[in-house]
């Protein structure tokens, strides 16, 4: 799907645990899509290793339709254990960052500067 430099992998885990904190995510495909469906996705975080690839394939046109930033992380369990769970998770969406502000901004950035191929 879509290589992602290790050093925002980590700021995007590492963004989503704080949004955890003291923000708001939606963990998992069916609450990813009403979060975007909804307008209140700021960022979504696939991860890679979804098997089979069609639990995922309508959220990178749902990103690109509502304009919500997309980035891949290549494992679901990272994802997951980021999100505060113990189990793996295909997918995020951070609605409010809270304290992640800036590194979502980041990320945003990187996101749309064409860096990342999809």
């Amino acid at each position: 799907m879509a290589e992602t430099p290790k050093e925002i992998v980590d700021k995007v885990l590492s963004a989503v645990k704080l949004a955890k904190q003291d923000g708001r995510i939606r963990k998992g495909v069916n609450e990813v899509t009403k979060s975007l469906e909804r307008g209140l996705a700021t960022l979504v975080i696939v991860a890679d290793d979804v098997s089979p690839k069609e639990i995922v394939m309508h959220i990178p046109g749902l990103c690109e339709q509502h304009k919500t930033p997309l980035v891949y992380v290549p494992a679901k369990l990272d994802l997951g254990k980021a999100a505060g769970l113990n189990v793996a998770c295909s997918s995020v969406a951070i609605e409010k960052a809270g304290s992640a502000e800036s590194v979502v901004k980041e990320i945003i950035a990187w996101s749309s500067g064409g860096a990342k191929k999809a």
